[in-house]
């Protein structure tokens, strides 16, 4: 039995793209939640708290284009074509949001609020940048063969903007249980009673995104609620439920630190997964699977060899940074 590349490359890109969501998701959620705070220096200590480690949270986006470009050539050239404004906006955003967190360290007290505004509408537009071009991936795409046959505009949907929107509001929780992990006092507290609110939010989310794509796409309802898939994928719904009453009770305890932060990775991951069980094994929706748009096995195994170098280095080196700049953030400590 030969080795599967294409699988092993979809595992792979899988794998970078979560890790991105996961890491960039809490720094961009920072960025959503500056308006929900006032205070300039409980602002710096938000900020502060992902200086030494933002930037190369974004390493997996790269890897995950890389991989992409690498493995599945018609994908990337597909997507890059069908998602094209969404994709745009997202890098505006996110390198605006990346200009204003240098400037607004450097900027006097005339300039700062300016770049405080920039810092989170960066994080708004990359945000639902990004969930636009989730909604449009889950929507699918119109063909013609393998050639992207809509117009730029054909991801603008109700339901890919409303996918814009659920992720500001996942990133949201994230953002505001890492503060709850790295922070003191009021700070901390008012990111403890905001969490809980988006906690319950995102559960409503999950709910209304499980009704609307089966009743949008009859080949997921199959893929859910058909036997014995209905047994099988039955604990990814329970375990929502479960995560978010956990959360829910974590957060209303006194001493909170890590573990609504962890429960909310737990949530997204658990999102994540519903999202790959339904658009398994299609890596271009409605119809183009993952061996179809694979790359020759030559240059998928050439590619595999250093790729498989360099994720254990970026994982040691990512669990390395978060191991030296661990522990809480306080005013008058930060990033220069």
């Amino acid at each position: 039995m030969g080795i599967d590349l294409p699988l092993i490359w979809a595992v792979i890109i899988a794998f970078g793209v979560m890790m991105y969501v996961i890491m960039d998701g809490f720094d961009l959620g920072i960025g959503i939640l500056f308006p929900f705070v006032s205070d300039r220096q409980e602002r710096d200590v938000m900020v502060n708290t992902v200086a030494p480690v933002w930037d190369g949270n974004e390493t997996w986006l790269v890897l995950g284009g890389a991989a992409m470009f690498a493995a599945f050539p018609l994908a990337y050239g597909f997507l890059l074509s069908a998602l094209y404004l969404p994709l745009m906006f997202m890098l505006a955003g996110l390198i605006w949001r990346g200009v204003s967190f240098e400037f607004r360290f450097k900027a006097s007290d005339r300039h700062k609020p300016f770049w405080d505004k920039a810092f989170a509408w960066g994080s708004y537009i990359a945000t639902f940048s990004q969930g636009v071009a989730l909604g449009a991936f889950i929507n699918g795409f119109e063909l013609d063969g393998t050639t992207f046959a809509g117009t730029a505009l054909d991801c603008f949907t109700p339901f890919s903007i409303f996918t814009g929107f659920a992720l500001m509001v996942a990133y949201a929780l994230l953002g505001s249980t890492w503060l709850i992990m790295k922070t003191i006092g009021d700070l901390q507290r008012r990111m403890r009673d905001l969490a809980q609110w988006v906690s319950i939010a995102l559960l409503a989310i999950i709910i209304i995104v499980s009704i609307w794509t089966p009743l949008e796409h009859p080949q997921v309802a199959t893929r859910w609620l058909s036997f014995p898939n209905l047994f099988y994928f039955a604990p990814v719904p329970v375990l929502v439920l479960g995560a978010t009453w956990l959360h829910l009770r974590v957060l209303r305890s006194r001493e909170v630190h890590a573990a609504p932060f962890i429960l909310a990775l737990l949530m997204i991951f658990l999102g994540y997964t519903g999202l790959a069980i339904s658009m398994w094994p299609n890596i271009i929706p409605p119809s183009i699977t993952i061996w179809q748009a694979a790359a020759p096995p030559e240059s998928m195994g050439f590619a595999l060899v250093g790729t498989l170098l360099i994720i254990p280095v970026i994982l040691v080196y990512t669990a390395w940074s978060y191991y030296v700049f661990r522990g809480k953030q306080a005013v008058g400590e930060g990033y220069h």
